[in-house]
């Protein structure tokens, strides 16, 4: 499990794992789930017309998820965000279906991209995907105070210079880049449960930004570890495990939400009929 080609797997899996959950938690953060879904299934289309004109499926991947996010951006300062990725969606849904007709096949690389091949990774793709990855994460570290101020807290980063729409085009600008080196290796129906499920539990356990984030991460890595273990013992799709484990941690941070919250009620109509009752000091809300 942990040699020859299933180590390749390990290491790009991890890199994949780390970035979905930094990029997660801010897209949870900012209510942007749907933006999440639709850039990636969106550059489905630029891959299938990457594969019409015959150059690599990659680059016409990394134009669309740039495009699309831009587009998305674009629209959603003339209107409503929903509408604007729905529509921007369409689409670039529209261009795929459309270069697919032409094709005399449907090439096995862009149905790869629609659920990943986690399992079939080369050596040489360990370097881009690292190179992406790494983009990604520093360009996160240096918006982070102001991205973080203009996700929680808008009219704030307004009055302290913080410009709103500029933020949301460098969020997309990163969505569409962690994108770009995740789909690949997890896919575009898959790349939005890890990006959506671990940084959601993450925040059902602590409302701490950084502590949050972090927590997204081991939550994200973690799934995809056992994904990849029960899919190599079962042969069953990786896929299958990376959503029902992610819905399942998701599940667990909500669980756990929900009892502390009747805990801490529980303190509370004890403390009022003055009978004692659990130190609710160590709770933190």
């Amino acid at each position: 499990m942990f040699s020859g080609f299933m180590a390749n797997t390990w290491a790009v899996a991890t890199i994949v794992a780390v970035v979905a959950g930094v990029v997660g938690f801010f897209v949870v953060l900012r209510g942007a789930a749907f933006v999440a879904d639709a850039v990636p299934q969106g550059a489905f289309a630029g891959a299938a017309g990457a594969s019409l004109l015959g150059i690599n499926t990659l680059i016409g991947l990394g134009v669309a998820s740039l495009a699309g996010a831009l587009g998305i951006g674009w629209l959603g300062r003339r209107g409503r965000r929903d509408v604007a990725t729905a529509l921007t969606l369409v689409v670039m849904l529209g261009l795929g279906s459309l270069f697919l007709s032409f094709s005399v096949e449907y090439a096995p690389e862009i149905e790869s991209l629609l659920f990943g091949e986690v399992l079939g990774v080369s050596a040489n793709e360990i370097a881009p995907i690292a190179v992406l990855g790494a983009l990604c994460i520093a360009a996160l570290l240096v918006l982070y105070r102001p991205l973080l101020l203009a996700s929680v807290m808008p009219e704030l980063a307004e009055a302290r210079g913080v410009r709103s729409r500029r933020m949301e085009t460098y969020f997309l600008v990163i969505v569409a880049l962690a994108t770009s080196m995740t789909l690949p290796v997890v896919g575009a129906l898959l790349i939005f449960s890890l990006m959506i499920g671990p940084p959601a539990a993450a925040r059902s356990f602590t409302d701490q930004p950084m502590p949050a984030m972090a927590l997204s991460v081991v939550i994200a890595v973690g799934v995809v570890w056992a994904a990849i273990a029960a899919s190599y013992d079962t042969n069953w799709p990786v896929g299958f495990f990376v959503g029902i484990i992610g819905a399942g941690c998701y599940g667990a941070g909500r669980s756990w939400t929900a009892w502390r919250r009747t805990r801490i009620r529980r303190a509370g109509t004890w403390r009022e009929a003055g009978a004692p009752g659990p130190e609710p000091a160590n709770v933190r809300l």
